[in-house]
């Protein structure tokens, strides 16, 4: 099952283009230059993934304890189109682009207000942690999932 993604070079104007995460860009995201460093748009992006499988009542410590389930990422694409600076704050959006048996496919966005900073697709594996083999994503799992993709989940505040 697959969605379309919002045009890239449109700002999101609403919740229903996507699950929302802000992160401010603090002095250790930045490089000598004073832009944030280009990997760190990785991890800006995993914060998002993570609030949205949380917002989608998805604990991946009490999965990972419980059955052993763990998500890895196991590939990226990113594409930089503006810099992001020390203070700005970074809209993250995050859409369900696919989901299979034992792999999700992200979307995600960087926006600070209506420039588009970057772009990626990240997908996410489903593996047993102690043999670190692929694994099917748990039945509840993935119930949560396929309504979080159904519905758009609103973004939890919190201070940046």
């Amino acid at each position: 099952m697959e969605r379309s993604t919002s045009k890239p070079d449109t700002a999101p104007t609403q919740a229903a283009e996507g699950f929302t995460w802000p992160v401010r860009v603090y002095y250790e995201d930045t490089d000598a230059g004073g832009i944030v460093f280009y990997a760190n748009y990785l991890k800006f992006f995993e914060r998002a993934r993570t609030e949205w499988l949380r917002a989608c009542g998805v604990d991946q410590r009490r999965l990972a304890e419980e059955s052993g389930t763990l998500f890895v990422v196991r590939s990226t694409a990113l594409d930089y189109r503006a810099p992001a600076r020390l203070d700005d704050v970074v809209t993250i959006v995050s859409r369900l682009d696919k989901l299979g048996r034992a792999s999700v496919d992200f979307m995600q966005e960087a926006w600070r207000g209506d420039t588009l900073l970057a772009t990626g697709k990240i997908r996410v594996a489903c593996v047993d942690g102690d043999a670190m083999r692929p694994s099917a994503i748990p039945g509840h799992v993935f119930a949560a999932l396929e309504r979080g993709m159904k519905k758009v989940l609103p973004a939890v505040s919190t201070t940046t």
